[in-house]
């Protein structure tokens, strides 16, 4: 678990390495040009390896939580003590999600489409059905898919004349859909429309009137559904059923998950978009995560193989640090380079290849501080 959680964090970070400046510098290179694909958010439908950091990091919260659980009830605590707790750690990561996204604003940026308020948002839930039985834990999933669908389905899809360039989308955008799907298209979905009212409630420079990304608070409600997906897998790796059969579950479960999105997709009943986590993005993005966790289960635990995965592990235990880290001191880190190294070591192979050599050092510069808070077991929990 820390091991995939650490692979997922690396992930993150390494935007620093900025593999879509080599793609502009080196265009007919394949290998630029498909890192540069894997580090980058799809327009709107479908998948890429970047898609997966944001559904990973929540299935692995719900994976938690049955040791989580099991742990406070060790030393005692009651479940009002627990739930308190659940409140209290909701309110940290919602609070710390926009404070972070506040960083070079002028004001307060409130905001909740983040990974940390959206985790924040559902974590009280996410509880409360930890506590439950697994069939009302999947009955809760999959009144969640279902119902998040209808409410889509059931808002009025914009009308002929619809101003999308006023909303940031083309009006002849490829991924523009009709038929069932047109009520999930980009700023013109009930998600949006919710947004241009609630966001409102609080102090903005501006009106607000639309995401640029297409991003959505009310994302945290299938957010849940994808932290359930992890609950349900803690519950089999902490159930200490034998090694083959949780392998199994888990490949078969990830390939459940996978052919029902993209079945969905295929039929025109709900696209596969991460940006408002429709259920199809839930079902298709929980197979990944299955399958992710699959693997490093596989390698690690059945097969053995655990040292070449320490600095993953380092990273992985503290995720909050290194969440916080990246956006607080990423830019500080690199002026600092430049400032006291100049440009030229980072051009040492050519001006295109400045970015990643700049990116390479300052990841190396935060694992070496993972690294000595590792050593003393200084670890930030929430």
């Amino acid at each position: 678990m820390d091991v995939y959680r650490g692979f997922v964090m690396t992930l993150m970070v390494a935007e620093l390495l900025q593999f879509h400046r080599l793609h502009e510098a080196f265009p007919t290179n394949p290998i630029w040009a498909f890192l540069a694909d894997q580090q980058s958010h799809v327009e709107w439908a479908g998948c890429s390896l970047h898609d997966l950091i944001q559904p990973s990091f929540s299935f692995l919260v719900g994976v938690a939580l049955p040791y989580s659980l099991a742990s406070r009830e060790g030393l005692g605590k009651s479940f009002g003590a627990q739930f308190g707790r659940a409140l209290r750690r909701s309110l940290i990561l919602v609070l710390l999600g926009i404070f972070l996204r506040s960083i070079h604003s002028e004001q307060t940026n409130f905001t909740f489409e983040d990974t940390l308020t959206q985790i924040g948002l559902g974590y009280p839930f996410l509880f409360l059905l930890g506590n439950a039985s697994p069939r009302t834990t999947w009955i809760a999933f999959t009144t969640v898919l279902i119902g998040y669908w209808i409410t889509f389905v059931l808002y009025p899809t914009p009308v002929p004349d619809f101003n999308y360039v006023a909303v940031g989308v083309d009006r002849d955008w490829p991924e523009h859909y009709t038929g069932l799907m047109a009520h999930f298209n980009k700023n013109g979905n009930l998600a949006w429309a919710f947004d241009t009212w609630f966001l409102n409630l609080f102090p903005h420079e501006t009106t607000f009137l639309f995401n640029g990304g297409g991003y959505a608070t009310l994302s945290f409600i299938p957010t849940l559904a994808t932290m359930l997906l992890g609950l349900q897998a803690g519950r089999w790796l902490k159930s200490g059923i034998g090694t083959q059969e949780l392998l199994k579950r888990l490949l078969l479960a990830g390939i459940v998950g996978l052919a029902a999105g993209i079945l969905l997709h295929l039929l025109g009943i709900c696209p596969v978009v991460k940006r408002i986590w429709t259920p199809a993005w839930v079902l298709f993005s929980g197979g990944w995560c299955f399958w992710l966790l699959a693997f490093f289960y596989g390698v690690i635990d059945m097969a053995g193989y655990r040292r070449w995965a320490f600095p993953l592990v380092v990273v992985g235990m503290n995720s909050i640090a290194i969440y916080c880290l990246v956006h607080l001191i990423d830019r500080f880190i690199i002026d600092s380079l430049f400032i006291h190294l100049g440009h030229g070591p980072f051009q040492l192979l050519g001006a295109a290849y400045e970015p990643l050599l700049v990116g390479i050092v300052t990841m190396s510069i935060f694992y070496v501080i993972l690294r000595w808070m590792y050593r003393r077991k200084l670890f930030i929990r929430i």
